[in-house]
């Protein structure tokens, strides 16, 4: 466990390790949640689809492509819940292939009208 105080800056790093050095990794999806084991029925998206959900979440500047960096400030679940845990998704792409996912950054989904 890493301890916080709430509203304190919270920064991660997500590292790819691999031997192919033409690698980039993207942080597509983060959820937190109270329940370690359950992350569908009380969830809190900070991003989802590349896109910041939280308005303190952000990405900062990385050495390598596979190295992502990000950070947020700490929350809780209405002060319910002592642990907030988090999950992310993250995309690994060819480095430099602009067409694959890891460039495309924020996909916002838009639905579509029903119309018979």
């Amino acid at each position: 466990p890493y301890y916080v105080d709430m509203n304190q800056n919270l920064y991660l790093q997500a590292s790819l390790h691999s031997s192919d050095q033409n690698l980039t990794v993207f942080v597509d999806t983060c959820v937190a949640s109270p329940n370690s084991s359950n992350f569908r029925t009380l969830v809190y998206e900070l991003t989802k689809s590349g896109c910041a959900n939280d308005p303190t979440y952000a990405l900062y500047p990385s050495p390598r492509s596979d190295v992502a960096r990000f950070g947020f400030n700490a929350f809780s679940f209405v002060n319910r819940f002592p642990s907030v845990f988090l999950r992310c998704e993250l995309v690994v792409c060819r480095d430099h292939d602009y067409s694959s996912r890891c460039y495309q950054g924020c996909v916002s989904r838009f639905k579509r009208n029903a119309d018979s």
